[in-house]
């Protein structure tokens, strides 16, 4: 009987740790970018780019956008906004806003938990067991 090992497929490669890691983040900050005001896509584009430095391509933001939508995290609205043509706002929501309040505490929760763990990696001078 011969074992079978999963495929690397199975599993992100560590080259792509850091998109899979972004990837699972996206939401919060994008919440995260409506909570002090509404913001069309481009804002909000903007936002992430400008306040977390996170570059997202439109085509990623707005099935996301859609998904916050159809949970009811978000309403959006076409304003026109003296441009000459109408542009599409997104707000929060009570429960976005709710929703958001606890992804926070997750995230910081979580990453304090990180930063424990963590912290060997970042002591400097430490062998580590070592002995080469």
């Amino acid at each position: 009987m011969t074992q079978r090992q999963s495929s690397p497929s199975n599993s992100p490669a560590p080259d792509n740790w850091d998109a899979q890691l972004r990837k699972g983040s996206l939401e919060l900050a994008i919440l995260a970018s409506l909570w002090p005001e509404p913001l069309y896509g481009l804002g909000i584009l903007r936002a992430l780019r400008e306040r977390g430095r996170i570059e997202v391509a439109e085509g990623t933001l707005y099935p996301i956008l859609n998904r916050l939508r159809i949970d009811g995290l978000v309403v959006s609205e076409w304003r026109d906004a003296g441009t000459g043509h109408p542009r599409k706002y997104f707000t929060l929501t009570e429960p976005g806003r709710a929703r958001t309040t606890a992804m926070v505490a997750a995230w910081h929760a979580f990453s304090m938990q990180m930063d424990e763990m963590l912290s060997p990696v970042h002591e400097k001078g430490t062998d580590h067991g070592n002995t080469n």
